[in-house]
Formats: structure tokens, C-alpha cells, sequence
């Protein structure tokens, strides 16, 4: 089974949170140090501490520096002569320069530059530099054959930055996190750096909103802030989830909901057919009881992502919605096949199901057995138990 790591980002993720929580899931604080040693720069160090934030124990990594004449700006080709001509892994280089490259591409949009002319202000400091140095090291130390996180929680309001206030998303991590899933709004403050989000994009290989793994440790990171949130980072090491039983097929489809109070009954079978006709999985109705206590329904249409704008175009000309919900979720489906069963009243298929290689259900298609119990004037109980003499 694949080894993971799963970022659970809910209340964001900076570079000293990730630092804390990599070595609360068991990244040897040591060889985080002795592994930055060979940057071959001076005047910072680690210290590693166990902190908690309401009730929820971790590690806090703050990079202390000793030196603060040693802080400059610098452009993106300092930073990659610094990690180059390190001792460090060619694999800890690679990832190291990807996650600056990010932040690099982020400011020169942001600002119109190129990005070699980008001055790496705080990106460029020395506990920056140890936090995405830091984050190469502790992901290789883990060994893990593949990168998850939830969707990140960016916060909201307003953060100093070295050109003043700016909104959060401050603009870089804003352009960092494009197409990446995101929430925002949990906490009146910046919950994701610049840092943070580069961290993500450049090492996470999916994104996953619902985690389905079997979970070996935990580990938490914790912030520098101590508000009504938890300021932490969790972070899980896993293993892949549980084998797929055999015969079982696995899919995203998406779903798509609307409320209906105003609209006639009558046409929901017109409806209905639309949407089967459009390729839709499953459509269903829900009874509900809405504001005010009117009556409604609750239409849903199960469909592939490749057909939600057919959906949603018959939703809104065939029905009284003006709004619609969606949402992206996993089909499981049986391994099934149509066999040909011969009756005495005539040939009828039936549609059988499998689960492990054992034939779990099988049924014989509706409208050929009402055909054919009008054609020879018998109920369709007959025609069903004739069928289930042949099976």
C-alpha cells in the first residue's frame, strides 16, 4: 500500500506550522538541523518546543535569527546559487527551488516584473529560507510515496506586508493558490503565508476534500497565534485506502440539487425525462418542507462532470429553480452483465450483479416482462417466476 502524507489544512498552513507539525509526526528535529546546516549560512537556528493550542497538543518550530544584519533581499538567483551550491540531495534542491520558483512567478505577476528581478523580501529571509529549505527535508525524510491535503483555509482580513496592508489572500498567495481548493473567511486574520501555500502547490499531488486513508499518525504544528481557532496544522501519515473489493468500479460523478415550491408536478416526468434523455445517471425527487413551512420537492441529478452544463441548462429553461447546488462526489458500482434467460412465454434479459466474484442480484428487465405477460394475458408475477425457474 502507498505510504502518504495528508496536509489537513483547516485552519491554514504557514511555513514554521509545517515545520512544527512534520516533526510532531516524527521528523528527527537533528536531522532537520544538521540537514539545514548544509546551507552553509549563518545566523539562525531552530527551536523546537512542545506548545498547545486549546487543548490540542504539538510542536512549535520557530527559526530564531541571531544575526538580524544578516537579512537582505535577495533575487531568485541568490536563492538558487545558496541551495545549489549546498550538500544537500539533488531531491531536497529540486523541490527547495520549485516551491521558490512559485513565489517568484506569484510576485512578478503581482507586481508586472520579471521574476528574476523580484526582491524575495520576507520570502527572502533567513527563516523563510529555513522554512522552505525545511520542508524538502522533512517530506524526504518521511519517505512517503505520495502528497494529499484537504482544501486550505486562507482567513480573511487585512496583513502588513513590506508594500503595506494588503487584503487577504495577500495578492501572491492569492495567484500561488489558482486551482487549488480553498476556503476562506474562518478567521479574521492571514491563516495561509505565501510560504504555506507555495509549500502546497509545489508538493501536493492531489487535493482531496474527503480523506480515505488508513490513518498511522498524527502530527500537529502549531501557529504563533492563540485565538478562538485552533492555530494548528494537522497533518496525518497514512497509508492508501483499503483495496477495492473485486467487481466493484470506482468514479467521480457530480451531484446537482435544486428546491422546487412553484412549479406544476405535472412537469417533473417531463423533467425527468429531459435529464435521462441528457445522459444523467440517476434523477430523483425528495419530498421537503421549505421556509414558511411550504411543501416542495428536492430534484437531483446524478452526472458525469463532462455533462453538468447540459444539467444545469434544463434545470433552469425546464423548471421554476434560479438556483442550484453542487457538489463532486464517489461512485461505487457493481461489476454487472445482461444474460439472455428463454421462458416458456418468451426470452427475457436479466441484468446480474456481481460482488467478489459471486453473482449478488440479479433482475429481470421490467418493461420486456410486462410486455410479455400483456401479450399472453398473465401477471407479471408469473412472468418473474418463470424467469427464476431458468436462473
Amino acid at each position: 500500500m502507498k505510504r502518504i502524507l495528508y496536509y489537513d489544512c483547516f485552519a491554514g498552513i504557514s511555513g514554521d506550522m509545517n515545520l512544527g507539525a512534520l516533526v510532531d509526526l516524527g521528523v528527527d528535529a537533528g536531522h532537520l538541523e544538521r540537514e539545514l546546516g548544509k546551507l552553509n549560512i549563518e545566523g539562525f537556528r531552530l527551536e523546537v518546543k512542545a506548545d498547545m493550542r486549546k487543548g490540542i497538543s504539538g510542536t512549535k518550530v520557530t527559526v530564531v535569527v541571531d544575526h538580524p544584519e544578516n537579512e537582505k533581499h535577495r533575487h531568485l538567483s541568490h536563492i538558487e546559487e545558496l541551495i545549489n551550491g549546498s550538500s544537500l540531495s539533488d531531491s531536497i534542491k529540486a523541490k527547495s527551488l520549485a516551491i521558490f520558483d512559485l513565489v517568484a512567478e506569484a510576485e512578478a505577476k503581482v507586481h508586472n516584473i520579471s521574476k528574476e528581478k523580484v526582491h524575495f523580501h520576507e520570502v527572502g529571509a533567513l527563516d523563510s529560507i529555513a522554512d522552505i529549505v525545511g520542508a524538502a527535508i522533512c517530506q524526504e525524510y518521511l519517505e512517503v510515496d505520495e502528497i494529499q491535503a484537504s482544501p486550505v483555509q486562507l482567513g480573511g482580513g487585512f496583513v502588513k506586508c513590506a508594500h503595506g496592508m494588503m487584503p487577504v489572500p495577500a495578492p501572491a498567495t492569492a495567484e500561488i493558490v489558482a486551482e487549488i481548493p480553498v476556503k476562506t473567511g474562518l478567521v479574521d486574520y492571514e491563516a495561509t503565508t505565501p510560504t504555506g501555500a507555495a509549500i502546497l502547490a509545489a508538493t501536493v499531488d492531489r487535493f482531496e476534500s474527503r480523506m480515505e486513508l488508513v490513518v498511522l499518525k498524527t502530527g500537529y504544528g502549531i501557529g504563533q497565534r492563540d485565538g478562538e481557532i485552533p492555530n494548528v496544522l494537522r497533518v496525518y501519515l497514512a497509508e492508501g485506502s483499503k483495496r477495492v473489493p473485486e467487481d466493484v468500479e470506482e468514479e467521480e460523478a457530480v451531484m446537482l440539487e435544486c428546491n422546487l415550491d412553484d412549479m406544476n408536478p405535472e412537469r417533473y416526468t417531463h423533467v425527468m425525462d429531459l435529464l435521462f434523455e441528457a445522459g444523467a445517471a440517476d434523477v430523483f425527487i425528495i419530498p421537503i418542507v421549505m421556509k414558511k413551512s411550504r411543501p416542495g420537492h428536492m430534484l437531483s441529478v446524478l452526472c458525469s462532470s463532462d455533462s453538468v452544463d447540459k444539467m444545469k441548462e434544463i434545470l433552469f429553461t425546464e423548471t421554476s429553480s434560479i438556483g442550484l447546488r453542487e457538489h463532486t462526489l464517489k461512485k461505487s458500482m457493481l461489476r454487472r452483465e445482461m444474460v439472455v434467460v428463454s421462458t416458456k412465454y418468451g426470452e427475457i434479459e436479466v441484468k446480474r450483479s456481481y460482488f467478489n466474484g459471486k453473482v449478488v442480484n440479479e433482475k429481470p428487465e421490467f418493461e420486456q416482462c410486462r410486455k410479455l405477460a400483456r401479450e399472453h394475458g398473465v401477471t407479471l408475477e408469473e412472468i418473474s417466476n418463470e424467469v427464476t425457474k431458468k436462473l
